[in-house]
């Protein structure tokens, strides 16, 4: 604690030298010692007039309560700031800039804006866009509806007729004009001015802005389906051209009712919709907290419903929103309104009409055979290919041509000819189909289609919502049926059928991968033999085996096994003939096996080990188990092998009794086509 007495001149003089009773007292609200802040003001200024004395409990800090110290230090890098103290991050993300934001409007952000206060009215555009305008009041029946608006005006000379809905800025205001909800009295003042308009030859503008037309007793009792109604028909006769703008947002048939135009245009954040987002939301989702989601779902946007030929164009607005700069969208207007009009006046009263009315009539409608949009076609329900039924001689010819076809490969095997792929492809295309029509009659004769087609349907859904959760369950499911269905198909009455059909499709099957092996075969000879032409074809391949022929020929000798100077240099050339063309079959992925039979025999059993082992394999409950274990213990065996028959063959030489021309073009490399060419 500490206490002072002072005069009222030496306290403010003590006031002014020291720090602020802010910075001493660290209180704005309990004051000094428990002395409110205005007691202590009166204490004050009664000061003035005797002496007073002030006690204050003074709070202890710390040395340096700044972030930077009292005494820095001037040589240090970077300066003073470099001794600031780490400050937490703020709580609130930075606001994105605002063509960002704009950039990527959701349709409820857009809902937002067409419904913002200070959006630009009818009454505002009409000012900014015509040199005159004159308003025109009453329906003839002795009421005169504020939320509609009608009126003459023109624009670069020319006169239009002017309607629309019309809100106001303020609460006050929008009492006055209900909201831009317009009733009965409404609909017929425009009516009204239609005629006047379609009497005059004066093309007419209208201006949507509305929520929905006013739903209330009065209003119904005072025909507000009826007056609608008479618009809607009205609007498809009138013999002059007719331009609609949504510069707000268009409810339902409120907006409808003076908007059946043969142009109709939407400002870029407008909306055009047949109910709000929020009652949409509180119809399906019993929430108006889903109208997000609902305003995506009912397309309501400018550039959705340009998309879907509702509305014939999408005019830009200003970054911010048409509010943000009202002249420069209302000039916007203008411009596609002359456009429209240039493109209308030309057309005779008869094309004009029909214009308007195809409009609306291709509405809603498509064309068979447009190709369909790839995202939309993701989750439509795949056609079924129907299945023939099959007639007792189909059956039989079916049998003749499968026997002839097993005939035709049996003698092709037999002559080594080429067997008959195509037809063999074909029969076994129209053997699955016969089978699959074969399952779906014993199903249907056991009593289990519907089960399958809902699980078929189970299954289709879960691939298209890649509901993985599901998967397992759906695999019992159909495990389970399937268990089912197998022990229940003997007792099908078409099962001597089926069974005949799988027979034939396995041998067919089983001659089709014959044939595939033996293509293979056949195109690796092929290979095999084009590669060695090659080989013999080098250059430096023909001057060796040229020297060679040349120097045997003056040697003048018949054989040269009498010569073994001659028959060491033979031997030494085959030798390294035969692994530089090891070399290219090596490169080929092609295993080279010797010709001696010890050696194949060896190999032999090693094949028959390794595919006994597979087997085995396969067949174990502990498969993971051992797969590390084996493939160590067989690559050891293959390197093993590998090791003696490189140590107990040797190249073989063959002689002639003219050159060592035989040693090339006769000598045969044989090759194991059933070895596995990447074993490891």
């Amino acid at each position: 604690m500490s206490s002072m007495t002072q005069t009222p001149a030496s306290f403010a003089g003590n006031l002014a030298s020291k720090p602020t009773a802010s910075d001493l007292l660290r209180s704005s609200s309990n004051g000094v010692s428990g002395v409110p802040l205005k007691a202590l003001g009166r204490a004050q200024l009664g000061a003035r007039m005797r002496k007073f004395s002030i006690t204050a409990k003074v709070r202890k800090v710390k040395k340096h309560e700044y972030p930077w110290p009292e005494d820095p230090d001037p040589n240090v890098k970077g300066g003073v700031l470099s001794h600031l103290s780490p400050f937490k991050p703020l709580k609130e993300k930075p606001k994105p800039a605002l063509k960002d934001l704009y950039t990527h409007l959701t349709p409820i952000q857009r809902v937002n804006i067409a419904r913002h206060p200070n959006r630009p009215t009818f009454l505002d555009h009409v000012f900014n866009i015509t040199e005159k305008f004159v308003e025109l009041h009453g329906d003839r029946a002795g009421y005169d509806d504020p939320a509609v608006v009608t009126g003459l005006g023109t624009i670069n000379g020319r006169s239009y007729l002017f309607m629309g809905h019309q809100k106001g800025r303020n609460t006050k205001e929008n009492i006055k004009r209900n909201f831009g909800m317009p009733t009965p009295h409404g609909y017929r003042k425009a009516l009204r001015m239609m005629y006047y308009a379609d009497h005059h030859g004066f093309p007419i503008i209208t201006f949507i802005d509305t929520p929905g037309a006013y739903a209330d007793l009065k209003s119904e009792e005072l025909g507000q389906g009826e007056a609608i109604a008479q618009n809607l028909r009205t609007m498809f006769g009138l013999k002059v051209p007719i331009v609609s703008i949504v510069m707000g947002e268009g409810g339902s048939g409120g907006a409808l009712a003076i908007g059946c135009a043969n142009k109709l245009l939407m400002l870029e954040n407008a909306v055009f919709y047949v109910a709000s987002p929020e009652a949409c939301a509180a119809i399906l989702w019993k929430s108006a907290k889903a109208s997000p989601k609902a305003a995506e779902k009912l397309k309501i946007t400018a550039k959705e419903l340009t998309k879907l030929q509702i509305a014939d164009g999408v005019i830009p607005e200003p970054l911010g929103g048409a509010h943000a700069d009202p002249y420069w969208t209302s000039q916007q207007i203008k411009t596609a309104i002359l456009e429209s009009m240039d493109e209308l006046v030309k057309m005779d009263t008869e094309t004009l009409l029909k214009h308007r009315a195809q409009k609306f009539r291709k509405l809603g409608g498509f064309q068979e055979g447009v190709p369909i949009d790839p995202k939309r076609k993701v989750n439509m329900k795949k056609k079924d290919k129907p299945i023939v039924p099959i007639s007792k001689n189909s059956e039989s010819e079916l049998r003749d041509e499968v026997e002839k076809l097993k005939t035709q490969i049996m003698e092709a095997s037999k002559s080594s000819a080429e067997h008959p792929r195509t037809g063999l492809k074909e029969m076994i295309e129209k053997l699955k189909r016969e089978i699959d029509y074969e399952y779906d009659e014993a199903a249907k004769a056991l009593g289990m289609q519907d089960k399958i087609l809902m699980l078929r349907e189970e299954v289709a859904k879960a691939r298209n919502h890649n509901d993985q959760l599901a998967h397992p369950a759906l695999k019992e499911k159909i495990d389970h049926l399937k268990d089912e269905f197998d022990k229940n198909l003997p007792s099908a009455p078409n099962y001597p059928n089926l069974k005949y059909k799988l027979g034939m499709l396995k041998e067919l099957s089983k001659a089709s991968n014959l044939t595939k092996k033996s293509t293979t075969r056949d195109e690796l000879k092929l290979e095999i033999n084009k590669r060695f032409s090659e080989f013999m074809d080098r250059p430096d391949v023909k001057q060796k085996i040229e020297m060679l022929k040349a120097e045997i020929a003056s040697s003048g000798v018949s054989n040269i096994d009498s010569k073994p100077e001659l028959k060491e240099k033979v031997s030494q050339m085959s030798g390294e003939l035969e692994s530089e063309f090891k070399a290219v079959l090596n490169s080929m992925g092609l295993q080279v096996v010797p010709s001696d039979s010890e050696a194949l025999a060896k190999i032999n059993a090693f094949d028959e080990e390794v595919n006994m082992t597979i087997d085995d394999l396969v067949n174990s409950s502990y498969l993971k188990e051992r797969i590390e274990l084996l493939n160590g213990e067989l690559k050891e065996k293959y390197e093993r092998l590998a090791a003696e028959i490189l140590e107990t063959t040797q190249p073989s030489v063959g002689s002639d009794d003219s050159s060592g021309e035989e040693n090339t073009e006769d000598s045969q490399v044989k090759v194991n086509l059933e070895a596995n060419r990447s074993f490891v």
